[in-house]
């Protein structure tokens, strides 16, 4: 996945705000991390480590406003945590996972197979979508034979 931290400052500053050292930071710690799926704490564990004085209420002030402007969407996967992605093209609809029962891995799926759906949906009842989220539990390849 090519991210291009400009096409999210640019976001920002037609919302009105500026890319400070801080979101930029948050913001680099989740597009190096792309396929964690962090929560907050963890995002805040790994920016404090190069800027320390970044206090975790910044990192979920930060966060709700890169969601707020459809930079971040928050995942769920049922762990007890809220955890964030970042959001490539903000038109493209948000891809699916496979979470592994055993071992917690979470893998993601880019295949759009609803969208059939969501046309019939769309048709029949005079309903706009916008998104959609699913998940998927099972095994992975790893502890399918374990």
């Amino acid at each position: 996945m090519q991210i291009n931290i400009d096409e999210y400052k640019e976001i920002l500053k037609t919302k009105g705000y500026k890319l400070t050292n801080q979101r930029k930071a948050i913001l680099n710690t989740i597009i190096e991390n792309v396929h964690e799926h962090l929560s907050c704490e963890e995002i805040f564990n790994l920016v404090s480590v190069d800027y320390p004085e970044i206090g975790i209420a910044t990192i979920y002030r930060t966060i709700q406003l890169f969601e707020n402007l459809n930079i971040v969407v928050k995942v769920n996967f049922d762990d007890g945590f809220s955890r964030y992605e970042i959001k490539e093209n903000t038109n493209d609809h948000h891809h699916h996972h496979l979470i592994c029962l055993k071992c917690g891995n979470i893998l993601e799926v880019e295949l759009d197979l609803l969208e059939s759906l969501e046309n019939t949906i769309e048709s029949q009842e005079a309903f706009y979508i916008t998104d959609h989220n699913v998940k998927f539990y099972g095994y992975c390849k790893d502890c399918k034979d374990l």
